[in-house]
């Protein structure tokens, strides 16, 4: 068997001892959508489940913690249980908001995780490869987040809707999830902002804000956040369309 190089030690050493902690974050009210979309199936598969699988078959990721409503616990328990998610660590009661969701995940994770990927619920469409990629980028740079560029002209506008600005498009990405940070970085811009009184809705916004850099890794425009019931029907044909395929 031929000798690693000096890269490839070293990044098996980082894989064995970096290890990553999966934060889904499904503990929001799903106003938009008049029921728990968590729990809508796809395909026969529930939203939520189908995020879970996508981190149950990435190598990469040790660890999986949830983070969803109190009256969701025992339901979440049961559909992990269904889909065998072995590297499930926990189920925690998420917050007023989605950064004190986050936080409470984050505070359930093993002292000795050294990478959090956090990721929407109800994006379930996201891949493994796709998370695999976006982890290395994150090993390498400190905080990485999927993204796509923007398909549609972005206008900057006021109060009125004024168009203010176009911006160039060539520079415009929508983000998406897993957003994956150094457990150090995310924890030092989360004291910040909570000393700051800071509420953002994003992680890299909140990495961001303490001074970070953030990269982003170009994804797939099928990784859709499930928000309205129209979402339902663009995430089945995706799913449809992938299984024809394989």
């Amino acid at each position: 068997m031929p000798l690693l190089d000096d890269f490839a030690l070293q990044y098996t050493v980082m894989e064995e001892f970096s290890p990553v902690a999966a934060i889904i974050v499904a503990a929001g009210n799903s106003t938009r959508m008049g029921q728990n979309k968590q729990f809508i199936p796809l395909c026969g598969i529930p939203i939520v489940a189908r995020s879970l699988l996508a981190f149950e078959t990435c190598a990469k990721v040790r660890d999986i913690i949830v983070v969803t409503k109190e009256d969701c616990i025992a339901d979440t328990q049961r559909i992990c249980d269904e889909y065998n998610i072995s590297k499930l660590t926990a189920i925690v009661k998420g917050g007023e908001t989605r950064q004190e969701s986050v936080e409470n995940g984050i505070n359930a994770a093993a002292l000795d995780i050294s990478y959090f990927a956090i990721h929407d619920g109800a994006r379930p469409l996201v891949t493994p490869d796709d998370i695999s990629e976006c982890i290395d980028a994150a090993r390498l740079n400190g905080g990485a987040a999927l993204g796509v560029y923007v398909k549609d002209t972005i206008k900057r506008v006021n109060i009125e809707k004024r168009i203010l600005e176009t911006p160039n498009r060539e520079f415009l990405m929508a983000v998406q999830t897993p957003q994956i940070f150094e457990a150090e970085i995310y924890k030092n811009a989360l004291k910040k902002a909570k000393a700051e009184n800071l509420a953002v809705t994003d992680d890299c916004a909140l990495v961001e804000n303490a001074g970070y850099p953030v990269f982003i890794v170009e994804g797939s425009y099928e990784n859709i956040k499930v928000t309205t019931p129209e979402d339902i029907a663009v995430a089945q044909s995706i799913l449809e369309g992938r299984m024809s395929n394989d």
